[in-house]
C-alpha cells in the first residue's frame, strides 16, 4: 500500500473516532450520563459492526501521546492547598493501596484462578493496581461528587502511577527472570522515581516560569503550554525517573504561577484551547477502550470457555473492589491519627465519604495499556501463556469500574446525602467581599486625586462595585435573595443581547465590516460569559 493510501486511511479513522466522540458525548449530555461511560459502551457496540476498521491500542500511544497532556490538565485543575492538606491520605492510597492490591491479587490468583500462579498474579495486580487519572477526573466532575472527595481521588490517581509502574517493572522482571528483586533495591528505585520525577518537573516548571516573563502572546502561549507536559514527561523518562510525577509536579507549579504571568486575554485563550483538547483526548481514550474488545476476545478465544471467562471476570472485579474497600477505611483512620499527632486537629471524613472513596476506584486506559505491554515471549523464548488472560481480566475490571460503578455513583451519593450543594461557599463569599472592598477603596482614592471632570466616571464605577458588594453581603446565593439577584443578572444579559442584535443588524446592512463586528462581539462574549458564570 502506498504512503498516500495509508495516510488517507489514517485520516478516515481519525475522522470516524472524532465523530463518535462528538455524537455520543452529545447523547450522554442529553441522557445526563457521564460521557466516558457512554463512549466506552458505544465503542464496545460499534466494535462488532461489520466492516468497522480495527484500531488496536498501542501502549506507547497512551503513555507518550495521551497521558502527558491529560495529566497536565488534571494537575492544573488541582488545588495545591487541598493536595497538601490530603497528602498523608493520598500517600496511603497511592503507595500503600498499590502494594496491598498487588499482594491481594497475587494471593487470589494463586488460589482461585488455575491458569495463574503467584508470579502471573503479581503481574496482574501491578497492571490493575492504579486508578486512572483520566477516568477519575472525568467521572467525578461529571456526576457532581463533593469537592473534598474529588480532591482525594484526583490526588491519588495523579501519584499512584509511580508505584504502579514500579510494581509493573518488578512483575515483568519476575516473569522474565523467574526471581524477585531485593526489597532494598525496590525501595531505592521507588525513591528515585519520586525524587527524580518531581525534580525534573520542577526544573522544567522553573525554566518555563522564567520564560513567561518575556511572552504575552496567545498563540505562542498555547504552543508553549502544549510542549511543556511532553518535555516534562520525556525528560523524566530519559532520566529513568517517573514521567507521570514530572508532569504532575510541573503542572502544579505552573498552575499556581499562572495567576501572575498570564494576562487576562491570554488566559482565556489558553484555557479555551485546553478545555477543547482535554475533552477531545478524553473522548478518544474512552472510545478506544471500547473498541479493544475484539482484540481481547481474539487473544483469549479457544483457551477458556465462556462460562469460565465470565466467572473469572466477575470474581476478579469483586475481589479488586473488596481489596480497595478493605484498605480505604483503616487508611483514612490512620491518616487522621497521623495528622492529629502532628498537631492538625480537624474533622476526619465520615463513613459516607470513605465509602464513596472506596467505591470510586476506577480503572481506565492506563491499566489496559499496561496489560497490553506485558511481553508475549519470555527471555528463554517460551510463550508467556497467561498474558491473554491478564489482558482479558484487566479489560473486565475497566468495564466494571467505569460502567457499573460509574452508573451507580450518582444514585449512591444522593442516597448517602453527599450531593454537591449549589450556590456560593463561605470561602468564596469572603474572597469576593474582600476583593470588592479593595476595588472600592482603590476607586475612592482615585476619585479624591482626580479632578471634577472625572467625578461622574468614578461614581458610575463605584455604584457598580457597591451594588455587587451589597449582593455578596446579603447572601445572594441563598434562596430568599436568589430571585432578585437572578432578575438583575438576566436583565443585564438582555441588554448585552440587545447590543449583539444591533451590531449584527449593522453588519447585515453593510454599515460596519466583519472586523468591527468581531471586535465588538468578543467584548460582548466576555461580558455575557461573566453573567452566565454569576448565575451558577
Amino acid at each position: 500500500m502506498s504512503s498516500g493510501a495509508s495516510l488517507h486511511g489514517l485520516e478516515i479513522v481519525i475522522l470516524l473516532l472524532l465523530m463518535m466522540v462528538a455524537s455520543f458525548s452529545a447523547i450522554a449530555h442529553r441522557l445526563k450520563i457521564p460521557y466516558p461511560i457512554v463512549l466506552v459502551v458505544a465503542g464496545l457496540v460499534i466494535s462488532f459492526v461489520p466492516g468497522m476498521p480495527r484500531i488496536p491500542l498501542d501502549p506507547s500511544l497512551v503513555f507518550l501521546i495521551f497521558l502527558p497532556p491529560l495529566l497536565n490538565s488534571a494537575a492544573w485543575a488541582t488545588s495545591w492547598r487541598e493536595f497538601r492538606h490530603n497528602l498523608v491520605l493520598i500517600s496511603f492510597l497511592a503507595v500503600g493501596l498499590v502494594g496491598f492490591t498487588v499482594w491481594g491479587v497475587a494471593l487470589f490468583s494463586e488460589h482461585f484462578i488455575t491458569a495463574l500462579d503467584w508470579k502471573a498474579g503479581f503481574l496482574l495486580g501491578a497492571v490493575v493496581s492504579t486508578t486512572d487519572p483520566i477516568a477519575a477526573a472525568s467521572i467525578a466532575h461529571s456526576i457532581g461528587l463533593p469537592r473534598r472527595i474529588v480532591e482525594i481521588l484526583e490526588g491519588e490517581s495523579l501519584l499512584n502511577d509511580a508505584t504502579g509502574l514500579l510494581a509493573l517493572e518488578i512483575g515483568i522482571s519476575i516473569i522474565m527472570s523467574g526471581e524477585a528483586p531485593e526489597v532494598g533495591s525496590g525501595i531505592l528505585r521507588l525513591i528515585y522515581l519520586i525524587v527524580g520525577g518531581v525534580g525534573v518537573g520542577l526544573l522544567i516548571g522553573l525554566v518555563v516560569g522564567w520564560l513567561e516573563k518575556f511572552v504575552d502572546n496567545g498563540p505562542i502561549e498555547i504552543v508553549l503550554s502544549l510542549i511543556v507536559p511532553y518535555a516534562a514527561y520525556l525528560g523524566a523518562e530519559e532520566a529513568k525517573a517517573s514521567g507521570v510525577l514530572a508532569v504532575v509536579a510541573c503542572g502544579l507549579y505552573l498552575s499556581r504561577k499562572s495567576a501572575t504571568f498570564f494576562s487576562p486575554g491570554v488566559r482565556l485563550q489558553v484555557m479555551s484551547v485546553w478545555d477543547a483538547l482535554t475533552f477531545m483526548m478524553n473522548g478518544l481514550v474512552f472510545v478506544l477502550i471500547g473498541l479493544q474488545l475484539p482484540y481481547v476476545l481474539a487473544g483469549i478465544r479457544g483457551e477458556y470457555g465462556l462460562a469460565t471467562l465470565l466467572e473469572y471476570g466477575v470474581a476478579f472485579s469483586v475481589i479488586l473492589i473488596a481489596l480497595r474497600m478493605a484498605w480505604v477505611f483503616p487508611a483514612v483512620k490512620m491518616a487522621s491519627l497521623l495528622r492529629r499527632w502532628t498537631g492538625h486537629v480537624e474533622k476526619q471524613p465520615d463513613a459516607r465519604d470513605v465509602f464513596v472513596i472506596g467505591w470510586t476506584g476506577m480503572r481506565g486506559v492506563v491499566a489496559l495499556a499496561a496489560a497490553i505491554s506485558v511481553p508475549e515471549i519470555l527471555a528463554d523464548g517460551r510463550i508467556f501463556g497467561p498474558r491473554n488472560l491478564i489482558v482479558f481480566l484487566a479489560f473486565c475490571v475497566i468495564l466494571v469500574t467505569l460502567v457499573v460503578q460509574g452508573l451507580t455513583l450518582p444514585t449512591l451519593i444522593r442516597g448517602l446525602g453527599l450531593a454537591r450543594t449549589t450556590g456560593m461557599s463561605a470561602e468564596e463569599r469572603e474572597a469576593r467581599r474582600i476583593a470588592l472592598e479593595d476595588a472600592i477603596g482603590y476607586l475612592e482614592e482615585g476619585r479624591k486625586q482626580s479632578g471634577d471632570s472625572y467625578f461622574h466616571s468614578f461614581d458610575d464605577l463605584l455604584d457598580r462595585y457597591r451594588h455587587r458588594l451589597e449582593q455578596v453581603e446579603s447572601g445572594y446565593g441563598e434562596e430568599q435573595d436568589n430571585g432578585t439577584y437572578r432578575h438583575v443578572i438576566e436583565t443585564a444579559e438582555g441588554a448585552v443581547r440587545a447590543e449583539r442584535r444591533a451590531i449584527i443588524r449593522l453588519r447585515d446592512q453593510g454599515r460596519i465590516s466583519d472586523d468591527v463586528l468581531r471586535t465588538m462581539e468578543r467584548e460582548l462574549d466576555l461580558e455575557e460569559s461573566r453573567y452566565q458564570v454569576a448565575k451558577l
